[in-house]
């Protein structure tokens, strides 16, 4: 699958929530986060160390 094909994908799971203020946004993060199962909380947080070394190792570069 290339990198057109995974970003229609990705689109197509999306779940979008327009947040009317913080307390707003907090629940409905909690309630998004609680829908996943322990596997895809576990695949996020492990993408999201991934992404943070990516963003570390850039900054090393020249």
């Amino acid at each position: 699958m290339g990198m057109r094909e995974r970003a229609a994908e990705r689109r197509r799971r999306m779940e979008i929530h327009r947040a009317r203020g913080f307390d707003d946004a907090e629940r409905w993060d909690l309630a998004y986060w609680q829908r996943r199962t322990p596997q895809e909380r576990l695949s996020a947080l492990v993408a999201i160390h991934r992404d943070i070394e990516k963003v570390r190792a850039g900054k090393k570069s020249p």
